[in-house]
């Protein structure tokens, strides 16, 4: 009877969980039918748009014709795609190659580890 209701357990808490995808599956969705264009050192940070994490490893910025990937160097622990993100950008309403991104998990006070940007690549609808 102990084993049955441990089965029950584990199954239950199996069904709760996401289904595993490949960490390249939100890029490729990101990018498809986009051209890449030259990584740029920086990009304008509107209000408007949205950072966004694809993976542990890569962000997204914007939406409509052009899409900024920014693939980090590292995975960046804490990265994960509910997460609220915090950047230390520097001056002039700019995302830079080098400024510092963390996440905050939800309902949480204190961000997580944080990671450098990397470059910024454009992917535009032709």
């Amino acid at each position: 009877m102990r084993a049955l209701m441990l089965f029950a357990a584990i199954g239950l808490l199996g069904s709760c969980s996401r289904p595993v995808m490949p960490p390249a599956s939100g890029f490729a969705e990101a990018v498809a039918g986009r051209v890449a264009g030259p990584p740029q050192t920086c990009i304008t940070n509107n209000p408007a748009e949205n950072l966004h994490v694809l993976d542990p490893q890569t962000l997204a910025y914007g939406y409509g014709r052009t899409i900024f990937i920014n693939r980090l160097e590292s995975v960046c622990p804490g990265l994960r795609e509910n997460n609220t993100l915090i950047v230390r950008a520097g001056t002039g309403g700019e995302y830079c190659r080098g400024d510092q991104v963390s996440a905050r998990e939800p309902g949480a006070f204190i961000p997580g580890p944080s990671c450098n940007l990397s470059y910024w690549v454009p992917y535009r609808l032709p």
